[in-house]
């Protein structure tokens, strides 16, 4: 028999923000893993829980990840906590949990705050459909590819980061998606100094041009609406000429019918007003 890993949400930055079960939790279990021992110790003394740590992050997952096992193989309940919000979401606790299902280990989350959520309905964008990326990544080449994949995304996006790259990234979301984008700028969200900043992508260039960014920060980008995507889909296809645009399709192998029909299709206009051009142009 193993004991149980329990993922619990810690405040993101107001400590009343903390559920009565997760301290309870904190100060029952047998050990708490957590992101930066001396972060967590300043929120265990607060609520007077004496409860033994160990530290579990990125740079030590492989080690104390195989320490963590065997202490719930020993039938030891174990607590993971992040420096801020629900662990396991862009943080090394992922792969803590894929572990403990693979040595059949239980796994439960006591809930608690989380910055992706609070930044959602916080935003004034959709909140029906939204997709969180965590911060972007450093690798240059994946980075323009990811990028590349959120110009054409129809959810609310959610980032995080952090101050010094801030403007930078903003600058390669205005390159990717337009400067007139509406976005959603939000830091320290629950506490007494919280700032929400809707505008569009340029106009929060200009503003942090001019106020150097402080503290850690949450972005929602608005999506790119179906009209406005098709719209842009057929500015690129009126650069082509009807014949080159017929030309890409009856290479592909498609009949000429079909071909037109894709064509009127990408250009928002009728069939017909293809076949009059084509056969005006000799093409049929």
């Amino acid at each position: 028999m193993s004991g149980t890993l329990y993922l619990c949400g810690t405040p993101i930055g107001n400590l009343e923000d903390i559920s009565f079960r997760v301290i309870d939790i904190l100060k029952t279990v047998d050990l708490i893993a957590a992101e930066d021992t001396r972060h967590t110790l300043h929120l265990l003394n607060h609520f007077q829980i004496n409860t033994p740590m160990t530290s579990y992050h990125e740079h030590n997952k492989q080690s104390k990840g195989a320490y963590i096992i065997q202490k719930l193989q020993q039938n030891m309940n174990v607590a993971l906590v992040s420096d801020a919000g629900m662990p396991a979401i862009s943080d090394p606790g992922a792969d803590l949990v894929k572990i403990c299902y693979e040595n059949d280990i239980a796994v439960t989350a006591v809930p608690g705050a989380s910055a992706c959520i609070i930044a959602v309905v916080l935003s004034g964008l959709d909140t029906r459909r939204f997709v969180f990326e965590g911060f972007l990544p450093s690798d240059k080449k994946e980075r323009r590819m990811v990028l590349q994949t959120l110009s054409k995304e129809h959810r609310t996006m959610i980032l995080y980061e952090a101050p010094h790259r801030l403007l930078h990234t903003l600058e390669e979301l205005s390159d990717t998606l337009g400067e007139y984008r509406t976005l959603v700028t939000m830091k320290e969200l629950t506490k007494k100094y919280e700032q929400i900043r809707k505008d569009s992508i340029k106009g929060h260039i200009d503003y942090y041009k001019k106020y150097s960014p402080k503290g850690e920060f949450v972005l929602a980008i608005e999506g790119i609406s179906l009209l406005q995507q098709k719209k842009e889909s057929q500015q690129i296809y009126q650069s082509l000429s009807i014949e080159e645009h017929m030309e890409q399709y009856l290479s592909q192998g498609l009949s000429q019918k079909d071909a037109m029909k894709q064509v009127a299709k990408d250009r928002g206009v009728s069939k017909r007003e293809i076949y009059a051009h084509y056969h005006n142009n000799g093409g049929i």
